[in-house]
């Protein structure tokens, strides 16, 4: 399973190396159309702009992550949940940081907000997801992290009990 997940995400990687060669386009190598934006002609439903991030660039060029985010997600939470490996390149909440949409407010909007920057796309595809049921879809300080002791009990506790069982379910 590893060397297949491994393997996908490299056929994914040479894909989006060709969408950034001079003359190539994600039309040409995976079949589509390149036109995210194109013909909002009268009677089309407008197709969604989503907000650009904070950085220069993306972890992958712009085209490769809008018809692919979905399978480097899917590749980096089997590589955590399953394999227990931890990196950040495609990790969830540097999506969120970076592509944050702020209210009225000036605060980062929810998902339940339809400006939500995975809402834009997701409800024009009517496509539900569930990565909000256990991750944050607002930016989190930069002090903050997904296990600081005082969340996991004053000593870590339950921490050290899921590593024990983690160790006993892959004897």
């Amino acid at each position: 399973m590893r060397f297949l997940s491994k393997l996908l995400v490299a056929v994914l990687l040479l894909v989006g190396a060709a969408i950034t060669l001079p003359g190539g386009s994600a039309g040409s190598v995976l079949g589509g159309s390149t036109a995210w934006a194109a013909d909002e002609g009268a009677g089309r439903t407008p197709v969604p702009h989503p907000a650009h991030g904070k950085g220069d660039h993306c972890v992958m060029p712009t085209e490769f992550m809008r018809r692919n985010h979905m399978l480097m997600m899917y590749a980096h939470r089997q590589d955590v949940l399953v394999e227990g490996i931890r990196t950040t390149k495609f990790n969830i909440s540097g999506c969120v940081n970076c592509h944050a949409v702020k209210g009225e407010d000036g605060q980062p909007v929810s998902f339940d907000d339809p400006k939500h920057f995975c809402r834009t796309c997701h409800t024009y595809a009517a496509v539900q997801i569930d990565c909000f049921e256990c991750h944050n879809s607002k930016p989190q300080a930069s002090d903050k992290s997904a296990a600081k002791s005082d969340d996991l009990g004053a000593d870590g506790a339950d921490a050290a009990k899921m590593a024990a069982f983690l160790r006993e379910t892959k004897k």
